[in-house]
């Protein structure tokens, strides 16, 4: 039994001098990082991870090249149960270390964290008791989670809950307990509460955006939604629903005897350590109700523009425009587009102890600190019209309205951006141009918005290409032609470098692996079109006439990209895929 051979930097050079010689980050990414780490005393390890400049499963090699302790990749790989269990699942969670392999005396370990002096103790401590020699390795935390979940699976760990109620018949008795116990204290018993637990626990852990629970014939089905997409994560007997369904509205403190109509609510958990935000929704159906959950990570770092997907000059023209000292900035987007994710790392980029931020949103999706977040209650008349009348009040800088609903909020907002406010908000018109005249339709005047507004952009977002299992494809002849239609719209000097036109154009698409659970896809990335509203823009708002014609016009002098041609330039990087672009931006 000998501990990792090292827990310090084999030799004087540091992560990022490896970082740096093996090409995977530039000299001004290092510069840069040193630098912020000095002002934000943040260690640069968090600061690598909190940007995603690098892999995660590169940043580990280069780890284990520093620690002098092997890399192993977990991912795919089956862990029989008695070796997985030599280290207890709370263990395991919290030391963030699992045993994967034995050979004879020798437990093989994997360690996310091999400085970790207590997870060293705790190992050995174990590796004493049971005789065992140690053999350390290093692997990455998406890695580590992979085995962790082999503990219990879902549908495992379900089934087990569903064991406790043994028969069909014992849940209908316990039901039937409701008029002398009361419904409530029947659904805090397991196992319908540990059922609902696991499923919320499993929803977070495969990064779940929502969770629909659903009456479908003699079923009750749990689909999750990941990178915007639903899948059928389990199916359970139907008798099982109604109880489900209860023990979410006591959660939520919802009326668990009112199924006639729709109820909204919402409750939090630590899971992971996180703090994580349920937004409950329930409907009634023909024969039972639904229930839809939305997952908002609290805890979640604000990532930066840069990596959401936002470059070249679409992003000089956002960070241009939030330095102005006063005016709007609009996004527009149907719901699920990431419209909140960029105003927050927006906001993020003015966050100075110098300037009142103040926001009021529905709901507030992310913690700011520094930022004054305030979040609509319609119970009590605190609209986002009426929120927006008090903020005027609060000497604010910088303001973030969720969203312009109505002419109340439109004409304060542009009140504002013209009395010496930036104003951000967002508004649900399907791309850029459709912002103006749905400002106008609200019964503000064209001047008004010419004088206010700064800049408005649309975004969508479509899934990336998983990184660990690309591969280059050629796509249909006709698909094809429609590219080529879009491409030669655009300026060839204006293309990015790596973008190669040779014919046939090259795309990527993920053959799909266990990483990504065989879709091909992992994570989302921004797709986006900015129009400025330059002098000329105003020119055209106020003197009206077919706006969002002139303004496609106005746009393409200002030689930028549209959404589907930013789709096409990253379909072509290999970042995403043409069919994710054309759904996306598909009218």
């Amino acid at each position: 039994m000998t501990p990792p051979a090292t827990t310090q930097p084999t030799a004087e050079a540091t992560l990022l001098d490896l970082l740096l010689a093996d090409g995977l980050l530039s000299k001004e990414q290092v510069e840069a990082l040193l630098a912020e780490s000095q002002a934000s005393h943040q260690p640069v390890n968090e600061l690598l991870e909190s940007k995603n400049l690098v892999r995660e499963e590169d940043l580990v090699r280069e780890k284990s090249k520093l620690y002098n302790i092997p890399y192993i990749d977990l991912f795919g790989r089956v862990v029989r149960a008695e070796i997985l269990n030599a280290v207890p699942k709370e263990l395991a969670e919290n030391y963030k270390m699992v045993a994967f392999n034995r050979s004879g005396d020798e437990l093989s370990v994997a360690m996310v964290d091999p400085s970790n002096f207590r997870a060293l103790e705790a190992i050995e401590f174990i590796a004493r008791k049971n005789r065992y020699r140690l053999k350390y390795f290093l692997t990455s935390l998406s890695s580590l989670k992979y085995i962790v979940r082999q503990y219990e699976s879902l549908s495992a760990e379900v089934e087990e809950a569903l064991k406790g109620a043994e028969e069909e018949s014992k849940i209908q008795q316990a039901m039937l307990k409701v008029e002398e116990e009361g419904l409530e204290e029947v659904v805090k018993t397991a196992p319908v509460s540990k059922m609902v637990s696991v499923i919320l626990r499993h929803a977070v852990e495969g990064r779940a955006s929502d969770v629909h629970i659903e009456p479908v014939a003699d079923e009750t089905r749990v689909r999750f939604r990941v990178d915007g997409i639903l899948h059928t994560s389990l199916m359970l007997p139907k008798h099982v629903h109604q109880a489900i369904v209860a023990r979410i509205k006591v959660l939520s403190n919802l009326k668990i005897d009112e199924t006639r109509i729709p109820q909204d609510g919402r409750f939090r958990m630590v899971i992971e350590g996180r703090d994580i935000d349920y937004r409950i929704s329930t409907l009634p159906l023909v024969n039972n109700e639904k229930v839809m959950m939305r997952i908002l990570d609290t805890s979640t770092k604000l990532t930066e523009l840069g990596v959401l997907g936002f470059e070249g000059q679409a992003l000089e023209l956002m960070k241009e425009n939030i330095q102005k000292s006063h005016g709007m900035f609009l996004i527009t987007g149907p719901t699920g587009s990431g419209k909140s994710t960029t105003l927050y790392a927006l906001i993020n980029l003015l966050n100075d102890e110098a300037v009142n931020i103040v926001t009021l949103e529905d709901p507030v999706e992310y913690f700011m600190k520094g930022v004054n977040q305030a979040q609509t209650n319609a119970e009590v008349g605190l609209t986002f019209a009426a929120g927006l009348r008090s903020i005027l009040r609060q000497d604010p800088d910088i303001i973030m309205v969720g969203e312009i609903r109505d002419t109340e909020t439109a004409e304060l907002a542009v009140h504002a951006a013209l009395t010496g406010h930036i104003v951000f908000s967002t508004l649900h018109t399907n791309d850029a141009f459709g912002a103006i005249p749905r400002l106008i339709d609200m019964k503000i005047e064209p001047f008004l918005i010419a004088s206010s507004t700064n800049v408005v952009m649309a975004q969508r977002l479509v899934r990336r290409v998983c990184p660990h299992c690309p591969q280059s494809v050629t796509i249909p002849e006709r698909l094809e032609k429609e590219v080529s239609a879009e491409l030669a719209l655009i300026d060839k000097t204006d293309l990015p470098d790596e973008v190669k036109l040779t014919k046939p154009l090259k795309f990527s698409r993920g053959r799909g692996c266990v990483r990504c659970e065989n879709t091909g896809y992992k994570g989302r990335v921004a797709i986006a079109e900015v129009l400025a509203i330059t002098p000329k823009v105003q020119q055209i708002i106020v003197s009206g006439g077919n706006l969002i014609e002139i303004l496609k016009q106005e746009f393409k002098n200002q030689r930028m990209f549209s959404m589907r041609q930013d789709g096409i330039i990253k379909a072509l990087r290999g970042i995403t895929t043409v069919e994710e672009v054309w759904d996306a931006t598909r009218a």
